[in-house]
Parts: C-alpha cells; sequence; structure tokens
C-alpha cells in the first residue's frame, strides 16, 4: 500500500534582516509536526523558503549600498543557515526570486487577468510600506496600520486590481462548512466578523512606484503585488504550471494539508490565497493554523526596543535541541507565549538536566555498576511493574491525540510524563537498595531493564521533538529508534543488551548568573535617558456606601479574552464582544464604542463580572460586564490583568 501525503508548508520568512527566535520557531514548530506525520507513516512534503521582493527590500539594498539581488542571496542565505541549524527537516526551501516561480507567477497574473478577474484602474488610499498593504481610512487604528501599528503615508497610482467580491460568498461558504479550515477558532470568528461578513474590498495587485518586483509581463511598468507573488510560491514550489503541465509531485501533493504561519497574516492566507486558488480552480488547502507569538519578557521583539534574542545566540548557550524544546514546550495553543534567558536556564536545569538527562545517566551507571553493563530481563515482577507499564504504554495515544490537534506543546509534555513516571519508579523499587540483598539480583537486573525499555519508548516519541536527543540516547543505551506503532508493546529491547560504559551528560545543570553576566556582555543593556515625570494626574470620585465583605464575595469577577466584537447597529455607543470565560463563551454590550474599534477589542485580555443577571441593551442580550476605568475628562480604557492569565481565571 502507497503511503498516505501530508504536506505542510511555513509561510516564506521576509527578507528584511536576520530571523528573531520568534521567526525561528516556526519553522521548528513544522519540523515537529512533519517529523511526527513521518513517524506515523506519512509520505511528507515540508516546504519553506523566503519571500524577497518589495519596496521593503529595494530601500533597505539601497541603505546598503548594493542591489536587491545581492541583498536578498544574503539575508536567504542567513534565513536558510538558521534553519539548518535548528535541525529542520524541509524537502524544499523556496526563494521568490527563483526563476521558475517567477515565471509562474507571470502566468498566474496573465491567467487571472484574462478571467477578468483582474482588471486595471487606479489606486488611492493609506500605505505601509513594512507591510506592503493599501488600507482605507477606515481601516487604520489611530491613524496607523492595523496590522503592524506603524505610519501609513497617502499613496496614488494606476494599479491592477483582484475582483474580491466575485469569490467572497463561496469563501464564506467554505468556512462555515470546514470548521477545521482555519484555526484556532477565534482566528476564525475574527475573520469572518472583521473581514468578509461587513463585505471585501478589490485587492491591489500590482505596483509602478518600484522595480524590485516581478514584471508584469503584457504591462511591464507594472510589478506584480507582494502577496500575489509570496502566496503562490505554495503551489509553484511543488510544481504548479498555469497551462495544465503540472508535476507529479505537484498532483499528489496539492492540497497542502496544512499551511502553518503566524497570526498577524492570518487575513492574506485565508481569505486572499483560497480567493486565489478559487481564480485558478484549484482545491483549497486543508488547513490554515495561525499559531501566536513567542514574546520576550518586555513584549514583542523588535530590534527597535533592543529586545531580540535570536537562535544561533541562544544555540551557544544551551544546544540546538535545549532550544527546540523550550520553543515548542512554552508555546500556547492560541495565547502568545514568553521566551526569557532566565525561563530558558529554569527549564534546562529542572527538566532537560534533572528530569531526562539525570534519568538516563543514572539508569546506565546503574546497569554498569551492578551488571558491567549488561541490561536483561529476568521476569522477577511486583505490582509496580504493571503500573509503570500500563502508565507508558497509555502515553502514546495521549500524543498522538494532542499531535492531531497540533497542541504541540502539550504533546511534549505528555511525553515528558514517562520521564517523570521513570524517576517515580526508581524511588519506588530502590535499586541500591536491592544491590544490597544477594538474593534480590535477578529483581534489581528487571528494575534496570523495565527503566531502560521505558526510556526507549519515551526517547522514541521525544525524536520528533529533539532528534539529536533521541540519537544520543538510543546509541548510548545500544536500543533502535522503533516505530509508533512499535510503542503499543513493552519488552521490545533485546534481553542481554549492553550499555555504553561511557554515559555522556545529556544536559548539563546552568548557573543564571553566569549566563547573564555572559548575555549582558553579547549585549550590554541600554541605558535610557532619565525623564523627569510629570506629576500623575488624580482623580478623587464621591464614596459609596461601604459595604460588608459578605456584599463583596457575592460579586464574581473572571478574566475573559475577547475572541470576535462587532459595533451595535443604530447605537452610537455600544460594542458587542464575544468574550472566552474558561470553556464558555459569553455575550457582553459594552457602552465603549466611542474608544475602541471592534478590531481593537479582538484578542484582548479583560476583567469580566460574570454573576450579573443578564439582561437587554439595545435590543441585544448581555450576559456580563467588562470592567472599565475612567478619568475625570471622561476617557474610559478597559481593564486588563497585568500578565498573560489564562480566560477563565478568577479574580479575587
Amino acid at each position: 500500500m502507497s503511503k498516505p501525503k501530508y504536506y505542510i508548508t511555513t509561510a516564506i520568512a521576509y527578507t528584511s534582516g536576520k530571523p528573531h527566535i520568534g521567526n525561528t520557531y516556526e519553522a521548528v514548530l513544522a519540523d515537529a509536526i512533519a517529523r511526527y506525520k513521518r513517524q506515523q507513516g506519512y509520505d511528507v512534503f515540508f516546504q519553506t523558503g523566503t519571500d524577497e521582493h518589495g519596496q521593503k527590500i529595494e530601500l533597505k539594498a539601497e541603505e546598503a549600498g548594493v542591489t536587491p539581488k545581492e541583498f536578498v542571496d544574503n539575508v536567504s542565505g542567513q534565513i536558510k543557515s538558521i534553519w539548518d541549524l535548528m535541525n529542520t527537516s524541509y524537502d524544499k526551501f523556496i526563494r521568490t526570486t527563483d526563476e521558475d516561480h517567477e515565471k509562474q507567477v507571470q502566468k498566474i497574473f496573465k491567467k487571472m487577468y484574462a478571467k477578468g478577474d483582474i482588471y486595471k484602474g487606479e489606486y488611492e488610499g493609506m500605505y505601509c510600506t513594512p507591510c506592503e498593504s493599501f488600507f482605507t481610512e477606515s481601516q487604520l487604528v489611530d491613524g496607523k496600520c492595523p496590522d503592524c501599528g506603524r505610519p501609513c503615508v497617502p499613496a496614488k497610482e494606476e494599479a491592477y486590481f483582484f475582483k474580491m467580491s466575485k469569490y467572497a460568498d463561496r469563501l464564506i461558504e467554505h468556512i462555515k462548512t470546514h470548521p477545521e479550515f482555519i484555526q484556532p477558532e477565534s482566528r476564525k470568528n475574527e475573520m469572518m466578523n472583521n473581514f468578509l461578513l461587513p463585505g471585501l474590498q478589490d485587492l491591489c495587485v500590482s505596483r509602478t512606484s518600484f522595480k524590485w518586483g516581478i514584471p508584469v509581463d503584457f504591462d511591464p511598468k507594472h510589478v506584480v503585488y507582494v502577496w500575489l507573488d509570496a502566496l503562490t510560491n505554495y503551489i509553484t514550489g511543488i510544481g504548479y504550471d498555469c497551462d495544465g503541465d503540472n508535476s507529479e509531485l505537484f498532483n499528489k501533493m496539492w492540497p497542502a494539508d496544512l499551511h502553518l504561519i503566524g497570526k498577524d497574516i492570518i487575513r492574506f492566507h485565508t481569505i486572499y490565497w483560497p480567493i486565489f486558488l478559487m481564480s485558478l480552480d484549484l482545491p483549497l488547502p486543508k488547513q490554515v493554523f495561525g499559531h501566536p507569538w513567542l514574546l520576550q519578557g518586555d513584549g514583542k521583539m523588535s530590534k527597535s526596543k533592543g529586545n531580540v534574542i535570536y537562535a544561533d545566540e541562544l544555540v551557544d548557550f544551551f544546544g540546538v535541541d535545549a532550544v527546540r524544546y523550550f520553543v515548542l514546550h512554552e508555546m500556547p495553543f492560541d495565547n502568545d507565549g514568553v521566551i526569557t534567558w532566565e525561563l530558558m536556564v529554569e527549564r534546562m536545569n529542572s527538566e532537560l538536566a534533572n528530569t531526562l538527562g539525570n534519568l538516563v545517566n543514572r539508569t546506565i551507571s546503574m546497569s554498569n555498576k551492578y551488571f558491567g553493563g549488561v541490561v536483561e530481563n529476568k521476569g522477577v515482577t511486583e505490582p509496580v511493574d504493571d503500573d509503570l507499564k500500563s502508565f507508558i504504554l497509555s502515553v502514546p495515544a495521549k500524543v498522538d491525540a494532542k499531535m492531531e490537534k497540533l497542541r504541540v506543546a502539550d504533546a511534549i509534555t505528555e511525553v515528558f510524563t514517562i520521564f517523570k513516571r521513570c524517576n517515580k519508579y526508581i524511588d519506588e523499587t530502590m535499586p541500591w537498595a536491592l544491590a544490597k540483598d544477594e538474593s534480590k539480583q535477578d529483581r534489581l537486573a528487571t528494575v534496570l531493564y523495565n527503566l531502560v525499555e521505558g526510556i526507549c519508548i519515551g526517547t522514541t516519541l521525544l525524536g520528533s521533538f529533539m532528534p539529536d536527543t533521541t540519537k544520543r540516547i538510543l546509541g548510548q543505551l545500544n536500543a533502535s529508534e522503533r516505530t509508533l506503532e512499535d510503542l503499543k508493546t513493552f519488552g521490545l529491547y533485546p534481553s542481554g543488551n549492553k550499555v555504553t560504559d561511557k554515559p555522556e551528560i545529556l544536559f548539563a545543570r546552568m548557573d543564571i548568573k553566569e549566563v547573564m553576566e555572559k548575555v549582558n556582555e553579547l549585549h550590554p543593556p541600554k541605558e535610557e535617558p532619565k525623564e523627569e515625570k510629570p506629576e500623575e494626574k488624580v482623580v478623587d470620585i464621591e464614596a459609596k456606601p461601604e459595604i460588608t465583605f459578605d456584599d463583596f464575595a457575592k460579586l464574581q469577577f473572571q478574566v475573559g479574552e475577547v475572541i470576535a466584537c462587532e459595533a451595535v447597529k443604530k447605537s452610537k455607543k455600544l460594542l458587542c464582544s464575544q468574550v472566552k470565560i474558561g470553556s464558555q463563551v459569553r455575550q457582553i454590550v459594552s457602552g465603549i464604542k466611542a474608544y475602541y474599534t471592534p478590531e481593537e477589542m479582538v484578542g484582548k485580555k479583560v476583567m469580566v463580572v460574570t454573576n450579573l443577571k443578564p439582561a437587554k441593551l439595545a435590543g441585544i442580550l448581555s450576559e456580563g460586564m467588562i470592567l472599565c476605568a475612567e478619568d475625570a475628562d471622561g476617557n474610559v480604557c478597559v481593564v486588563s490583568p497585568e500578565k498573560n492569565m489564562p480566560a477563565g481565571s478568577e479574580i479575587c
């Protein structure tokens, strides 16, 4: 039987500069999924690469005194070297300056034009150079780009446009009938409520104000707009041909099973890209997953903030697999993760050095000390063994369930329960005590066999996430990597095998003080100019009657996450938010329309009174109250928790 196929892609990295660890996370995440699918028996094709055209590149090249091609050759090389450093097992690294890609983009543009989906017009609006996107005044947030928050400039030029509205209804129907298409769920709600349902505007798909792009061959003063160029890499990279002469790889692999992208470009992949595919009469990808961001401890990484962390620097400190473990394990499914040097050291010491490294080391050391390294199953069992085996054999199915839902962090947590259970088993059986009793030698041998076998099973599951560590552990145990099917059986380690007589330290414990001293040498803290703070305003309000503690205890406050928001029609004051609180979603109407747009509210963590009796406002049921602060001038601010607390957390 032929293997089932699985085609996974990352977003192609923009060649404006060296990628930080947040950018690198996506490639590592895709690699973990691709490796796991291969373990499951899929014929996997994993594509990544670089996005190399656009006005921003043209400007950066000019600043650097090189040609745009020289500039992108250098940066693309940096990106590829970091992906390789992180041991990502991609099958194709595409560049949008590849000749075959550029030719297909020209043919795609011409086909869409001939079909009537693209027409020539004139664009006038606000343009964000970093995002290479036009916006209407109403789409701007405080006069700035709604995607990146940077200033936009007025722009007017002749351009070609794509008729987005032609396919909008068809896309809406597809999203409704394919609930798995956009993940997580909150991203789907955002796309539907903020973009599709209000109505799509035609999309600008060419530019004339710069030259660094793929020329429209029948109108060479135009270059293809970056998103039509960039998004089509997912089909050109596997051999799509506009004339129908597709490669065998394309015919086999398309549609993509998973587009893995950052949450900030979800709109382009779930609205523009599907509509482009509809225009080409191609099936849509099966799933688009908009992963959250990996943030520095003090917010989103940016060079201007001086808080950027790079993958190669982390690898110099911790090693490749430790960095892979951290970024995969610390990223929640649908909330932003946080990376700090301190947290890296803590995870290195507690989970990698102690839980895993120490387990492997002392198991091998005991095998050498008591039996000359020979591991034999003598079959002298006790009830504690059955409990160990039962637990370990239950884990592969749990890992599989988590990976099926792309909950990679949770899957790694499940794998580490095996190592934690093995450590507990050592405490339960006390091999050092058995070793003192000559009559318990066969029992001691069985205990050590069970430990080695448990480690082998856990290590096989670890292979998708920490491939080098897996090889190192199995090498020391003189064991082979198993298939996932093999993990249904406990006892496949060959009895009589001999482990290494020189166990190596997998992960060395680190001193946080020493690490931070080295970090500060690499990145000296920036001294911020001291500013005299103006005296902060205060607000005095009329005091209400005192209440008892029992009165206060009747109120229930929880953290909520706004997953969708829209203006209440015929109301100048009200917004209607869908707020996730624990596993429930509540509808809450708030009089904050003058202070927040619906787009600003989506994704906010808010404080909610959750046990108010439901009431109707402007005819709409409201099931709670979002807490706000108001100053003496009547300005209103939504109250949010200082730290990133899970939705549903009690405020007490």
